[in-house]
């Protein structure tokens, strides 16, 4: 076996079954994933000539993670041959990371890796948010980039650097209800409520609200709610569109669409809103799904999201 294939080999992480097999040359992401297939080429020139000498077409396989309760995130790349000639031939590719904004790299393991149709050299990188974890409130995007360089026993040197980076990643310790950060990706979440799911009322409201009278929030639009973490004026909206003179019939609560907690809300927005009693358990349990949805998609102050009835 020769030194070239004796060179390390990386094992890839599984990417998620949504990755776009085509090379799109674009990300696909939620709220804690990013994945793509991007193509590459490579042109070996001979330096005295100018003759091409060899030609390599690649596609890189790329795939970031963050986890929403801790202050780093992953990032990987996959070099994968699809076609090659001449003194492309035989080539191995290495590299590492950078990190530009509020992170740093703390981890990079890219070793020298041969390149065929049945080798895949993988990069592999960590990266942390550099922003204060005290005082509560802050936050900061960083952007990773992975790079690497392609080396053959037939070339005097290295090619250029070669690189790709990740979507912006933004980490927090902002969210209301948590003193752990966490880094989320550029995903605008919906939180969904079904019609013959646990909050049938709920989710008919919410659906009336949207569709009879146009109020903001509908999943397929661009027209987003946002969220509002002011106690004073989520009261506000709540007295405005549920007050205490408004009477309830017995077992029943006031449900009020755009939520108390937007700036869409009755006060806060345009002043259209929708209100309706609806079964009080109901209302109770399906706002503290809207609460955990908050969390658990680490939705700050002003975040976009929207509301998916099935």
């Amino acid at each position: 076996m020769s030194a070239s294939e004796l060179r390390a080999a990386v094992d890839a992480w599984p990417t998620p079954n949504w990755c776009d097999d085509g090379a799109r040359g674009k990300w696909y992401v939620n709220r804690f994933k990013a994945c793509g297939i991007f193509p590459g080429d490579l042109t070996i020139t001979n330096p005295r000539t100018g003759a091409v000498t060899g030609r390599m077409h690649y596609l890189v396989r790329a795939y970031a993670y963050s986890v929403r309760d801790q202050k780093k995130w992953a990032y990987q790349v996959e070099l994968m041959e699809v076609t090659s000639s001449g003194s492309a031939r035989g080539s191995s590719a290495n590299g590492a990371a950078k990190c530009a904004g509020k992170c740093k790299v703390i981890e990079s393991t890219f070793p020298s890796q041969l390149i065929s149709q049945s080798k895949e050299p993988v990069g592999q990188f960590f990266q942390e948010t550099t922003i204060k974890t005290s005082p509560k409130g802050q936050k900061g995007e960083g952007q990773a980039k992975a790079v690497w360089r392609f080396t053959n026993p037939l070339w005097a040197g290295p090619t250029n650097e070669l690189s790709l980076p990740t979507p912006p990643v933004r980490c927090d310790n902002a969210v209301p209800g948590t003193s752990k950060a966490g880094c989320v990706m550029p995903y605008i979440p919906e939180l969904v409520y079904a019609k013959n799911g646990p909050y049938p009322e709920l989710a008919r409201h919410i659906e009336y609200a949207q569709d009879t009278k146009n109020l903001p929030g509908k999943h397929g639009t661009t027209r987003y709610l946002t969220r509002l973490t002011d106690k004073e004026k989520k009261k506000a909206n709540n007295r405005k569109a549920c007050p205490p003179s408004l009477e309830r019939p017995p077992g029943k609560q006031c449900d009020e669409y755009p939520f108390q907690s937007t700036w869409q809300g009755a006060a806060t927005g345009s002043g259209d809103f929708s209100r309706r009693m609806i079964d009080k358990d109901q209302n109770r349990l399906g706002g503290g799904t809207l609460k955990n949805f908050y969390l658990f998609n680490r939705i700050l102050e002003k975040d976009r999201f929207l509301v998916w009835i099935k």
